[in-house]
């Protein structure tokens, strides 16, 4: 496995889903939503650039990389990412790590969800 520098591949998605972030706030969406909306995609497209890596043995995405993303707001996309591309799905320190930040985003929502609510 060959990690490095940034992808730049990935580094162009990441500013596409940026890019995508700030047109839909100037389309009127929240900027919440389309915050969400850019770090899921951006997430989501970075487990596939980093599946094709592995296949193609070039340099990887680190996994620091993909946790930053998820743990960013981006958890749904990595969800989605690990199942459609069956990537990262059986390296067990990987999925603790993942699930240990889904879990606490889980956390932070509810406490928010209650304080909000009272």
């Amino acid at each position: 496995m060959k990690t490095g520098a940034a992808n730049p591949l990935l580094v162009i998605i990441v500013g596409m889903a940026l890019a995508g972030t700030v047109a839909c706030i100037a389309l009127g969406l929240s900027f919440l939503r389309s915050y969400l909306l850019g770090i899921n995609l951006a997430t989501f497209l970075a487990y596939g650039i980093d599946k094709r890596q592995a296949i193609v043995g070039s340099v990887r995405t680190p996994e620091l990389v993909l946790h930053a993303l998820a743990l960013a707001g981006g958890t749904p996309g990595a969800f989605l990412g690990q199942v459609v591309f069956r990537h990262k799905t059986q390296k067990r320190s990987f999925r603790t790590v993942f699930i240990a930040i889904a879990l606490l985003q889980a956390l932070v929502l509810t406490a928010w969800w209650h304080a909000s609510r009272g």
